[in-house]
């Protein structure tokens, strides 16, 4: 456990961005399903671009790597391509 004020605070501050970090990964993976799930292009379509650009803000964010952004992005716009 810390001892110095300022590192305990740290600690409080870690651990609430960890859980909003989590919360935020945890929606991202539901936007997904969401396309991968939708049975015609045209509701995948509407679902890719709300997951883009989810997906976008959690890169700006440090979130997500850039590459792993550009990764899950690349492959959700090539399924929905093959629909």
């Amino acid at each position: 456990m810390p001892q110095h004020k300022s590192a305990i605070k740290r600690l409080r501050q870690s651990e609430k961005r960890k859980k909003q970090n989590n919360i935020k990964r945890s929606k991202m993976r539901t936007l997904v399903k969401k396309v991968t799930s939708a049975t015609d292009k045209e509701t995948a379509e509407k679902h890719l671009n709300e997951t883009v650009s989810f997906i976008d803000k959690l890169s700006s964010k440090g979130i997500l790597h850039q590459n792993t952004a550009a990764r899950k992005k690349s492959r959700l716009t090539r399924y929905v391509n093959n629909l």
